[in-house]
């Protein structure tokens, strides 16, 4: 028997390819480098980019006045990735010499930020009374077939020439880019940057900040709504703390000036904590979390009580809500990723909502963050790749003791969220088909053409009654029936419209012959198509041609934005995506209706602005969206008093069968017109 003493010898790339998992995007490698400014007792990071449409020249600077780093923190510690360095830091309380911080990086896997942003780094450093430190990385070198052992990195000391005098720092500049930036990617980044720092309790003397250099892109960041520009417009507002198995909180509804009919009220209440699953106390005492403090504020997105107030800015609001909304976790006024980030429901706020949608507050419609003392919540342990905390028992705990209080200030704002109801909205609930049948009778008589068709509307309703009927005996129909229903539903809103010209019989006749023949035998709603390249003006054309009666009869304006330049081709079904094109436009009109701006725009056009791929844009000046695109797309989720919630899940589907997705658009992703101020729909394809 032969034994051989042998230590691993990992391969260069093996380097790369551990960044990649750790880090995942471009925010989050941002933050890593930031993160470091903080630790290293920075008052103020910059991120600077330049000449980002282009990967060869493209810059992206990253900036600090800290403390800097000596040669032999470089060598030793910089240049050892995984590196306990930090940890031990925190172990024993070791805080910066002048703000007195506890370190946030804990693995040392910082650095991989930047190899996620370019393919070179250069990277200047001085510490008080130190020469500067310039090192060079090339991480193509290790991309090659060599062990991690062989790759050098130039690491040279040397008289300052960046930091001179008494000025310390780091400043990293990043090149050969990794990617092009548009005004999406860019104004996501921007995002991601400024929620780094708590908006209440950020700390003492530090923050982040992106600046475009190319002065062709200065409107990429311009007309952005703020934190400070939301908060004007909450209406409910709860400051908690939880300390051990005690809850306590101060509730207060804030009804704005002009909601004379409603009242101001505040409610303070000191609770015990109970576990969701024993139903017995839970306190947070038994683990190294520390006492919890959060603050949450609430919003109504109704169109009904946003009308309320010109002085709204409707649109601002709930964009910003639709990307920032959410529950947040800060240590010691530090983001801790990516809870509250989208896409991280860390609380599953939005289950909740599924279940009882009127009473549960969903991430839309929220602005919340909890606050953790560094120090004391050491049982909550970071996730190495930045996606919140490690399952343990304590972040259970966490979870468990939040939405205590969550459900606690959900109570309270639904007593004031009724009154509001009760004050200001008065709707009345249609039933899908039968009611739009009603209308179309009466329409049909005022042209004197029921005797003529009203047999037909007899017959088509009582199929409609026998089928409804029949199909909702079987579980395994209800999705096949709903489906017959909206197609019938739109014919039906094409009669009504065609009712309302002067020359309609020859159309008329025709949609009832349709609306006759799919209620008598439906079974066969989709016929198989094969795919095709076709272009996306071809598909905004056709979808603009078959909804023609309905935007002439709301008097709806389009504007098409389509150029040879924006246009592309898609590999798809014609007749799926241009059902696709027709429901979005049916949504903009029903919600133009309910806004009923002075003039009603719609906005088609193609688009190649998008950092997920080209996309067909609709957009519209009406009331805009109110729920996260989760829900939207979930069938039979509606806002609307008549709608059946079935128009954006049918297109949600299609865009799965094309390998694209929908995408809710804020505003300045994209350039929109003027007039173009309510909901923005991206279709988007992949690249």
């Amino acid at each position: 028997m032969k034994t051989t003493q042998k230590s691993f010898k990992p391969k260069a790339k093996l380097l790369l390819e551990l960044g990649d998992q750790l880090i995942k995007d471009e925010g989050i490698a941002l933050f890593e480098l930031v993160k470091n400014g903080y630790d290293a007792d920075a008052t103020k990071v910059s991120v600077e980019m330049k000449n980002i449409d282009s990967v060869e020249n493209g810059t992206i600077v990253i900036t600090d006045n800290g403390s800097g780093m000596t040669p032999e923190l470089v060598l030793d510690v910089w240049l050892e990735p995984g590196t306990n360095y930090r940890q031990k830091q925190l172990n024993k309380n070791i805080r910066s010499k002048k703000f007195k911080r506890l370190p946030l990086g804990e693995k040392g896997i910082g650095r991989f930020g930047a190899h996620k942003l370019g393919k070179k780094i250069e990277m200047v450093t001085r510490s008080a009374g130190e020469n500067e430190v310039a090192v060079s990385i090339d991480w193509r070198d290790f991309e090659k077939d060599n062990y991690l052992e062989d790759i050098n990195v130039s690491v040279v000391q040397r008289a300052p020439i960046v930091f001179t005098g008494a000025k310390t720092g780091t400043v990293m500049k990043i090149t050969d880019l990794r990617n092009i930036w548009n005004r999406g990617a860019v104004r996501e980044l921007h995002r991601a940057i400024n929620s780094i720092c708590s908006p209440y309790k950020a700390p003492d003397e530090f923050s982040a900040g992106l600046v475009l250099g190319d002065a062709d892109k200065k409107d990429w960041l311009e007309n952005l709504f703020t934190w400070e520009d939301a908060q004007k417009y909450r209406l409910f507002h709860a400051a908690c703390v939880i300390d051990g198995d005690k809850l306590s909180y101060t509730y207060d509804f804030l009804p704005w000036e002009i909601m004379n009919k409603v009242t101001k009220r505040q409610v303070k209440k000191t609770l015990t904590v109970i576990d969701s699953e024993t139903k017995k106390p839970l306190s947070l005492k038994n683990f190294k979390i520390g006492k919890i403090t959060f603050d949450l504020s609430i919003y109504d997105l109704e169109n009904e009580i946003l009308s309320l107030s010109s002085g709204v800015d409707r649109t601002g609001l709930k964009d910003f809500l639709r990307v920032n909304g959410g529950i947040r976790v800060y240590r010691d006024g530090m983001r801790v990723y990516d809870h509250g980030e989208p896409g991280n429901d860390w609380l599953e706020l939005g289950t909740r909502r599924v279940n009882t949608p009127t009473d549960r507050i969903s991430n839309n419609i929220i602005l919340g963050q909890v606050n953790l003392s560094r120090v004391a919540s050491t049982d909550l342990v970071e996730k190495t790749n930045r996606e919140g905390f490690v399952e343990n028992e304590a972040t259970k705990a966490l979870r468990k003791a939040i939405l205590f209080s969550i459900l606690q200030i959900e109570a309270e704002r639904n007593k004031d969220k009724l009154r509001l109801r009760a004050a200001y909205s008065g709707a009345k609930k249609r039933e899908p088909v039968l009611d739009d049948l009603a209308d179309l009778r009466k329409k049909l008589e005022k042209k004197k053409l029921l005797k003529e068709f009203g047999k037909d509307i007899e017959k088509i309703e009582t199929n409609f009654r026998d089928i409804r009927e029949k199909l909702l005996t079987s579980a395994g129909a209800g999705l096949s029936l709903s489906i017959v229903i909206h197609e019938i539903q739109r014919i039906i809103n094409e009669l009504k419209a065609i009712t309302k010209q002067d020359h309609g019989g020859a159309r008329i006749k025709n949609l009832v012959d349709r609306l006759s023949e799919l209620t008598e035998g439906y079974a066969v709603l989709v016929r198989q198509e094969g795919k095709l390249n076709l272009k996306a003006s071809d598909l905004i054309k056709q979808g603009l041609f078959n909804v023609n009666y309905r935007l002439k009869a709301h008097k709806v304006e389009v504007i098409n934005g389509v150029t040879a330049k924006n246009d592309f081709k898609i590999n798809c079904s014609r007749r799926l995506i241009v059902g696709a094109i027709m429901n979005l436009v049916d949504n903009s009109i029903w919600w133009m209706e309910n806004k009923n701006p002075v003039k009603k725009y719609l906005f088609v056009s193609a688009s190649q602005e998008l950092k997920e791929g080209p996309a067909i844009i609709i957009g519209d000046n009406g009331s805009g969206f109110t729920d996260e695109l989760e829900y939207m797309v979930q069938p039979f989720f509606t806002r609307k008093v008549d709608g059946m919630g079935l128009g954006l899940h049918i297109v949600d589907e299609v865009m799965k069968v094309h390998k694209g997705k929908i995408k809710i658009l804020e505003a300045g992703d994209i350039r929109l017109p003027p007039e173009i101020k309510g909901a923005v729909i991206a279709l988007v394809f992949p690249k």
